[in-house]
């Protein structure tokens, strides 16, 4: 029988199960919890969870990212990734849970200096602080190597089957995957849209035009190609039959544009588009449809506000690609 219960923060890479099986091993019944947006999936969770046979918890976690991707109180990484302050939100919000659902602690799959700017000893004692999870905080690989918690000094955990990983090899945890029997984990990555450059700039943009608080667009943010037409126009082009029925369900936030008797894009633009832009917009989406390369005009059909009925036909030739480059965000 469990001595305690843990909730686990659980992305789905070998870190995060590792912390599991090491955490169960120690004498916890552990669950998990990923938090997901827009910005980061918790697909990998879910089977990561199924390969384990534990209990997933996933929380939306979109507002709180916005709230951070606005106003980062340690800054950003690389692009406009808030590591520091995302990672004690959520366990913050985690720790939450822990005392809502009975949990005895909260634990992560962190390694103590893996990654020299986010998992430094400072950082992870930020992120503690930050997060009002001080002393119910575990992080199991690199237990020996921090303070001992208190579920650890209580008897909850049995500390001597916790680990002193450290460092940015991979051999240990590798090792320890073979010992438990983990297969199909995926390869490090970070997973976050956040920290990529192209999808930086793309958020950069949405916040200086639309901005971040209607969910419409941000739920939209990693859907087809971006482009911002000279009036300040938006306009999303689909890039493949998947984005182009996410924009037609999406529809509400612009005029929908569909090429006729031809295969191409389903295209979404501003609703306050000068004639003029319509018309570029129109032509950016024959550019995108087969053989149009071939000459001719291309029949573009528009529909306002998600209606049924077409409201414009525009007849248009592909944009010129010099053009085009010069509005692409992304």
């Amino acid at each position: 029988m469990s001595r305690c219960k843990g909730l686990s923060l659980l992305s789905g890479g070998l870190d995060s199960r590792l912390a599991v099986k090491v955490l169960e091993r120690a004498g916890a019944h552990v669950e998990g919890v990923v938090f997901e947006t827009p910005f980061f999936s918790a697909d990998g969770a879910k089977r990561a969870a199924d390969a384990l046979g534990i209990v997933l918890h996933v929380v939306d976690f979109t507002d709180d990212e916005i709230a951070l991707v606005k106003n980062p109180p340690h800054g950003f990484g690389s692009a406009m990734n808030p590591c520091i302050d995302c990672h004690a939100t959520m366990i913050r919000r985690a720790s939450e849970m822990m005392a809502k659902m009975g949990f005895d602690f909260v634990a992560t799959g962190e390694v103590l200096a893996q990654r020299p700017m986010s998992q430094n000893r400072q950082a992870l004692g930020i992120v503690e602080k930050a997060s009002g999870c001080v002393g119910r905080l575990v992080r199991p690989l690199s237990a020996k190597l921090l303070e001992p918690t208190l579920p650890e000094k209580e008897g909850l955990l049995d500390r001597d089957a916790l680990l002193d990983i450290s460092g940015r090899s991979r051999t240990r945890q590798l090792a320890l995957a073979a010992e438990f029997g983990l297969v199909d984990f995926p390869s490090p990555a970070g997973g976050c849209k956040l920290t990529e450059a192209g999808f930086a700039r793309r958020l950069r943009d949405l916040m200086e035009h639309e901005g971040l608080d209607d969910r419409r667009f941000v739920d939209l943010i990693t859907t087809a190609r971006r482009f911002r037409l000279r009036d300040g126009s938006f306009l999303m082009v689909g890039r493949d039959s998947a984005e182009n029925e996410i924009l037609r369900r999406g529809a509400s936030v612009g005029i929908r544009l569909e090429p006729v008797a031809i295969s191409g894009p389903t295209a979404l633009l501003s609703p306050s588009a000068s004639r003029e832009e319509k018309l570029f917009a129109a032509a950016i989406v024959a550019t995108y449809c087969k053989n149009s390369g071939n000459g001719g005009e291309v029949r573009v059909d528009l529909f306002h506000y998600g209606a049924s009925a077409v409201e414009e036909t525009l007849f248009v030739n592909a944009a010129d690609r010099s053009a085009i480059k010069e509005v692409q965000i992304c």
